[in-house]
């Protein structure tokens, strides 16, 4: 064999440092961006707050060398007409914000205050206790990061939420997986402690905490079966029923059954039950003159500048000083103008959100629309991977509370008037119906989902009866039991 040289046409995606920092400070929560940008100032001299710069530029105006000084400008994109504060807003518009919303806190004050309001020691959550385990973990970079994404999808209560492809969304570009590789990540994740995080029902929630049990326990094997193919009968029929059904010995079902009653059913709960969450929303959805409008929230987006002190060294200092100074330069302004995309598109996203969901802000949760990243993403150009991490741990404040950018994202079920019907509204309409049953004769899925498809929506008791769990209602039967 000889050497030889080839050319080959093809397409490659490179991510750019500068396009690298954009992406990784759009994922950030409001809290963590804080802790970057504050140790992004620890490790460059040319940046610094825009107040603290403001405080200069009052010092410098009292001195007389500075006369022709000018204040900066204001922040890029921000009309203080429209903010809810500001002096154009009318009060009679104002919207009853509900303050005793649960989760919501608004950050307020000027400079040092803001990092007052969060003083209180932060408690270990599921995805921290989670990530510790995964990061002790021997897998490899490109598994890690799959199971970082994967320990993001996870809720409160250990259950992961969405499908895979959501996943694989939200690791695109950098990382192209199959379902197949992230299923594997997952069963990890789901075998870390608590046993069972990371489970997309009660059933595989409650199988994996039963494959780590000794062979000889008693009742495990049936536990086993009952838990993978019978657990809405157990719960329909009751276990004297079910194992005649199953043909096996009263005794042996109710070894089974106490076994499956000592798993947890909520394996986040060990983690984060109890600890109050307190969150700063980074948009606000107001209504004015009959329109909604959103505006960032205040010190949401803290803005940054250039030390002009050290800015003037440039040129005038050694060889070595100067070349650093504009190595740190040229990172302060990546840094800065990487923020303001940030904020230009966390504003663009939100604004999209309350576009479409207008109806919830005007109704309530029946009134949700379906949603998908898709058509965010279409409708602002963007990579669906993008609008991913703008909708991630990201809140928005509206008169009938805080909530995280993902709630207004939904599928939908097309209805017998041409319509479509968002899985949020379907739930809501579902837990209007079963606070207003008789609580002796409570409605079965089956009957409910009569009722909806009497109202033009048709769902499959399947259906309705996967919403009912994700609502944490129990079955008909349970509920009569509890009237």
């Amino acid at each position: 064999m000889k050497p030889t040289l080839q050319t080959r046409l093809g397409q490659q995606l490179s991510l750019t440092p500068q396009l690298r920092q954009a992406i990784r400070l759009l994922q950030l929560s409001a809290l963590e961006l804080e802790a970057e940008l504050n140790q992004a100032m620890d490790a460059n001299p040319l940046l610094e707050r825009e107040e603290d710069a403001e405080e200069d530029d009052a010092d410098d105006a009292l001195a007389p060398t500075s006369e022709g000084d000018k204040a900066p400008d204001a922040a890029p994109g921000e009309e203080a007409s429209d903010h809810p504060d500001s002096g154009d807003y009318d009060p009679g518009e104002s919207p009853d914000w509900n303050e005793s919303s649960a989760g919501s806190y608004e950050r307020r004050g000027n400079g040092d205050e803001d990092s007052d309001e969060f003083t209180a020691a932060a408690p270990v959550d599921l995805h921290a206790h989670l990530l510790w385990q995964l990061r002790l973990s021997h897998l490899s970079p490109r598994d890690l990061l799959i199971g970082e994404a994967v320990v993001e999808a996870i809720n409160d209560d250990g259950y992961l939420e969405g499908p895979l492809e959501d996943i694989q969304t939200a690791l695109a570009p950098e990382i192209i997986a199959d379902p197949g590789e992230i299923e594997t990540v997952l069963h990890i994740v789901q075998h870390l402690d608590p046993v069972g995080s990371g489970a997309r029902s009660l059933s595989e929630c409650l199988c994996v905490q039963l494959s780590l049990l000794s062979h000889d326990t008693p009742g495990l094997a049936l536990a086993q079966e009952v838990c993978r193919k019978h657990l809405d009968a157990l719960a329909k029929q009751g276990p004297p029923k079910l194992a005649a059904h199953l043909g096996v010995p009263g005794g042996h079902m109710d070894l089974a059954v106490a076994l499956l009653k000592s798993l947890d059913p909520k394996p986040g709960a060990q983690v984060s039950a109890g600890e109050a969450e307190y969150i700063a929303p980074d948009a606000i959805a107001y209504r004015q003159g009959g329109v909604w409008k959103v505006v960032l929230a205040a010190g949401s987006q803290p803005r940054l500048g250039i030390n002009r002190h050290y800015e003037s060294l440039i040129g005038k200092a050694s060889r070595a000083d100067d070349s650093y100074l504009r190595g740190q330069l040229q990172e302060a302004r990546w840094l800065i103008k990487s923020l303001e995309t940030r904020a230009d598109t966390l504003l663009r996203v939100s604004r999209a959100i309350v576009r479409q969901q207008s109806g919830f802000l005007d109704h309530g949760l029946e009134a949700m629309r379906p949603l998908t990243l898709r058509e965010v993403a279409e409708e602002l150009e963007l990579h669906e991977s993008t609008i991913s991490r703008a909708t991630t741990r990201k809140y928005l404040r509206t008169p009938r509370g805080t909530f995280e950018f993902k709630h207004f994202f939904s599928s939908g079920i097309a209805t017998e008037h041409g319509g479509a019907a968002s899985a949020t509204a379907i739930q809501a309409m579902l837990r209007k119906l079963i606070d207003a049953e008789n609580p002796r004769a409570p409605l079965s899925d089956q009957r409910l989902a009569e009722i909806l498809k009497g109202e033009g929506i048709p769902v499959a008791r399947r259906t309705v009866a996967k919403y009912r769990e994700a609502m944490n209602i129990s079955a008909s039967n349970e509920r009569q039991r509890l009237a």
